[in-house]
């Protein structure tokens, strides 16, 4: 609290006038479980705090690398190349379209890393700021979402390869791509949701933090990042018929990143990528149960992350 000076002589002959001046510069309520009521409204005051801390670990993961903007090009860049190798090359797998290939999967990399990156940097993230959690009040929830925020740094970088490969390929967009602030949006919440879950059981249980990697490599392989989730559902369909197809291809929509990833396609590809609706709107109800879980236990256990960290 900043310090202010008072004309003391003034004080002394008009009271009142003091009084009301100590009233306006110092506004102070003491409640019982007014942070609890006003926590949302919270959110919002703090909003500060928050630019603050995903400019922070924005500069702290580029400042003073040697190669730090550049392996965000790079990594998405190889897997895409890898992938596409392997799926399209010796899988045999094709596009939907005429899209090319590489487009193809790289339009669905572009989710999958801003939610790997977003899914670690959250469930970190209380950890990591430790120092401050236990110093000063603010709401908790400010540390996983501006971390989030800095793996979408990421993502931008990311996406000047998508229009680089557009270029290389005469490839382009339709209409579709207005749509693509929506599902970045839908990705956000993805990752924000299962963040927060854990980067709260990771304050209590910090073995945690070796279950993520595997849960990141296995999902990579578990979602159609380099295949496409509608030739998924085609021999689904082809080997087991119509109705248990649809059935199987429903629970593996389960997976939140099928919806996420083919909203991606469909808003990039345009014609060339389609999506099967009620798999979509499964995956979707799926991230936003995720959602409330990870905001309920996180507000469950967010009273004694001070005493515990």
């Amino acid at each position: 609290m900043p310090w202010h000076i008072f004309d003391f002589a003034h004080m002394s002959t008009n009271p009142s006038v003091a009084s009301d001046k100590l009233a306006d510069e110092f506004d102070l309520t003491l409640e019982a479980g007014r942070a609890e009521k006003h926590y949302w409204r919270d959110l919002w005051r703090y909003r500060e705090l928050f630019i603050i801390l995903a400019l922070r670990d924005i500069s702290v993961r580029y400042k003073q690398t040697a190669i730090g903007v550049v392996w965000a090009l790079l990594q998405p860049f190889l897997n895409m190349v890898i992938m596409t190798i392997i799926f399209s090359t010796v899988a045999g797998l094709h596009s939907e379209g005429t899209a090319p290939y590489a487009i193809m999967v790289f339009a669905a990399m572009l989710p999958w890393n801003f939610f790997s990156s977003a899914l670690s940097s959250a469930s970190q993230s209380m950890v990591g700021n430790a120092n401050l959690i236990s110093k000063v009040y603010f709401p908790r929830l400010i540390i996983p979402a501006s971390a989030i925020v800095t793996s979408f740094a990421d993502f931008l970088i990311s996406f000047l390869i998508l229009i680089g490969m557009m270029i290389w390929y005469g490839f382009a967009p339709s209409w579709n791509i207005l749509a693509l602030p929506l599902f970045i949006g839908v990705a956000f919440l993805a990752a924000l949701g299962p963040g927060l879950f854990i980067t709260a059981l990771n304050v209590k249980y910090r073995d945690f933090r070796y279950v993520i990697p595997f849960l990141i490599q296995f999902g990579l392989y578990a979602s159609p990042v380099g295949f496409s989730s509608t030739v998924i559902h085609e021999k689904l369909v082809q080997k087991l018929g119509e109705h248990l197809g649809d059935q199987l291809f429903l629970l593996y929509s389960l997976n939140p990143m099928v919806g996420v990833i083919d909203g991606f396609r469909w808003a990039i590809l345009g014609n060339n990528s389609s999506i099967y609706l009620p798999g979509f709107v499964l995956s979707l109800l799926v991230v936003g149960l995720f959602l409330i879980l990870g905001i309920w236990y996180f507000r469950k256990t967010e009273k004694s992350f001070a005493d515990i960290i």
